[in-house]
């Protein structure tokens, strides 16, 4: 991906602290963790979709210390960046991080070693083709039991604009009804950001108690 590489991070991430899921990474971590421990579910596994600087991959292994994680980051100026940092907690957890796309990741094997509790995929979707979407949503369910995810509507990118000036040049401009319909045969929303793999439950199956808020 190489329209990512160091003019993106520069021209978008010239103040990473003041950006969402960096500043406050510690409170968005804090609101999952509490989120899945009222439910009583444990989340063993992680992996990170596009990690970044890795500030929030970070924080998150350090809060939840999954047994496994991985993260996967396709530039290589933000890879060299979040690898220069001490992601890994503990040295008895099992780290694999690589520099590749998620389309690459998409492509691997589906296997127990692929296959993760809880999926991280913030702001990237906004980025990939409608096409890549289409082949990578089916195979992020089949993965993961749950994703958190965040990315900005044409309407919040507008937002942008208006209240922090910020244009971002890169971002592919679409409706929050075109994401839901990608998302809705694969996913369920349970809460704000996280959602839940229908490949792996239904409304019978889930362990989350309150269905009046599933959609």
């Amino acid at each position: 991906m190489d329209t990512f590489e160091a003019d993106y991070w520069k021209d978008n991430y010239s103040q990473p602290l003041s950006m969402d899921c960096i500043g406050n990474a510690k409170q968005h971590v804090q609101y999952l963790k509490s989120f899945f421990e009222l439910e009583l579910i444990d989340v063993s596994s992680i992996i990170d979709l596009g990690f970044g600087y890795g500030y929030l991959f970070q924080r998150m292994l350090k809060t939840f210390i999954p047994y496994r994680a991985r993260g996967i980051e396709p530039s290589r100026f933000a890879y060299s960046k979040a690898t220069a940092r001490k992601l890994k907690p503990v040295e008895s957890m099992k780290l694999q991080l690589d520099n590749i796309s998620l389309q690459d990741w998409s492509e691997e094997e589906d296997s127990k070693k692929n296959s993760f509790d809880l999926g991280i995929c913030t702001s990237v979707f906004q980025y990939l083709p409608e096409k890549e979407l289409k082949s990578l949503i089916p195979v992020m369910s089949r993965r993961l039991k749950y994703l958190y995810l965040t990315l900005p509507t044409d309407i919040e990118l507008d937002r942008q604009i208006e209240d922090l000036n910020f244009k971002d040049e890169y971002a592919l401009r679409r409706s929050r009804d075109f994401y839901r319909k990608l998302l809705a045969p694969h996913f369920t929303n349970i809460s704000s950001k996280v959602w839940e793999s229908k490949y792996h439950f239904d409304e019978k199956t889930t362990l989350f108690s309150d269905l009046l808020y599933r959609s």
